[in-house]
C-alpha cells in the first residue's frame, strides 16, 4: 500500500480505510529513481506531487559557488511537494539521496480530493503543516546549536521520524547518508562532522557506521541536541523520551 506510512502514528490525525483507498486511487504511476538524481528544479512548472514510498530524498538550495545547503530531508511516508499544488512551482530543488521509489499524484487528483473529501484534504494540509514545524526546528538547529548539538539534534529527529514510520526501534535505524550529506544538512565541513561523530562515539552517545545508526544513550543525545519530539506530533513518543540503553 502506497499510503501505509503516510501520517502513521501522528497525533490527532490518521487516514481511514476509505481515505487510503481514495488516495491510492489518485496515484497515476510509481517511479523508481536512482541515487543522487534531481527530481524537480526550482522554477519549473509542476503538475503533480509525490509521495515517498522508499528511500531518502532532499530539498536543497545552491549558493553562487554551487555549494549545496540541504533545507529538508524526506523519509518514507512523506509527501515531497504538496505545496507545489497551490504554488505550481518550487523555490528549491528536490533530489534523491539514495535510490528511491515515489508514487505520483497529479494535481488534478488533489483538486478532486479537495472537492470530494474535505476531511482528507485537511489531512493533506496537516502534512504540509508538519513540514513547516520541521523547518522551524531546522532553523533553530542551525541558528542556536553548536556543531555537536546540530548533529545530535538531526540524528534524534531522524530517529523519531523513522520511528513514527515503523523504520526505527527507537534507538537503531538505517541511514544511508554520507558525512558530506550531514555536513550539508548541518552547515558544517566534512572534517568537522568526522570530528563530531568520533566525539559522540567516544562518549557512548551514538555510533554511525556502515549506514546504520545506533544510539547508545538517547536521553543524553537528545539533551546534547536540545531535542524534544513534540513538534513531530508523534502519537506515542514516550520511547523517544525515556529509552536509555548502553552499547553492547
Amino acid at each position: 500500500m502506497f499510503t501505509e506510512r503516510f501520517l502513521r502514528n501522528r497525533r490527532g490525525v490518521s487516514l481511514e480505510k476509505a481515505e487510503r483507498v481514495r488516495l491510492e486511487a489518485a496515484v497515476s504511476e510509481v517511479r523508481s529513481l536512482g541515487a543522487r538524481k534531481t527530481m524537480a528544479r526550482a522554477g519549473e512548472p509542476l503538475h503533480e506531487s509525490n509521495l515517498l514510498i522508499d528511500g531518502i530524498m532532499s530539498r536543497y538550495l545552491d549558493d553562487r559557488q554551487g555549494l549545496r545547503q540541504l533545507v529538508a530531508i524526506h523519509v518514507p511516508g512523506d509527501f515531497l511537494d504538496l505545496h507545489s499544488f497551490p504554488l505550481k512551482t518550487l523555490d528549491h530543488d528536490v533530489a534523491t539521496l539514495t535510490a528511491s521509489t515515489i508514487a505520483v499524484v497529479p494535481h488534478s487528483e488533489i483538486d478532486a480530493i479537495s472537492a470530494e473529501r474535505p476531511a482528507l484534504a485537511r489531512k493533506l494540509w496537516y502534512a504540509t503543516l508538519l513540514d513547516a514545524a520541521i523547518h522551524r526546528a531546522w532553523l533553530f538547529r542551525l541558528g542556536r546549536l553548536d556543531a555537536t548539538g546540530r548533529i545530535a539534534h538531526f540524528l534524534c529527529e531522524t530517529n523519531a521520524r523513522l520511528f513514527a514510520a515503523g523504520l526505527s526501534d527507537g534507538r537503531r535505524f538505517a541511514l544511508a547518508l554520507t558525512q558530506a550529506d550531514l555536513a550539508e544538512i548541518c552547515g558544517l565541513t566534512t572534517v568537522h562532522v568526522n570530528r563530531v561523530m568520533r566525539q559522540l562515539r567516544e562518549e557512548g552517545l551514538c555510533v554511525f557506521r556502515a549506514s546504520l545508526v545506533e544510539i547508545g544513550d538517547l536521553e543524553a543525545l537528545a539533551a546534547r541536541g536540545q531535542f524534544d519530539p513534540g513538534y513531530l506530533y508523534i502519537e506515542n513518543d514516550e520511547p523517544l523520551r525515556t529509552r536509555k540503553r548502553p552499547f553492547r
